[in-house]
């Protein structure tokens, strides 16, 4: 099924927007396994040559699409961390100099009950 509907996308010739916006609804909506993934991939090898490479070309341009998105999530998730985690440390780093927990909030943006925790 995956196939012809990448087969009919390619012979449609759409925009690359509309190529996404109906690549992703079918993504959504019928998800393949690994297996099927490999099964798919196989297929589309044994296509007709001209049509083979334009049904792969938009699999790995989703994929690698796929790729980055996640790369980026992630580069995201981790800043947040790590600006988190500089924030404790600045906080346990002015307690240790003696600053009370209410400046200590105020200048890191951290909630009173984390910097409370750092106290014990």
């Amino acid at each position: 099924m995956k196939k012809e509907f990448l087969r009919m996308l390619v012979r449609l010739e759409l925009d690359e927007a509309k190529q996404r916006l109906l690549f992703g609804f079918f993504e959504t909506y019928l998800r393949l396994s690994e297996q099927e993934e490999l099964e798919l991939r196989n297929e589309v090898n044994e296509m007709e040559t001209k049509e083979a490479k334009k049904v792969m070309d938009l699999i790995v341009s989703y994929e690698q699409r796929g790729m980055k998105k996640g790369i980026e999530k992630g580069m995201e998730k981790g800043m947040e961390k790590g600006i988190e985690k500089g924030k404790m440390d600045v906080a346990k780093r002015m307690l240790e100099k003696g600053y009370d927990v209410p400046t200590i909030c105020e200048l890191t943006g951290l909630p009173v009950e984390a910097v409370e925790k750092l106290k014990e």
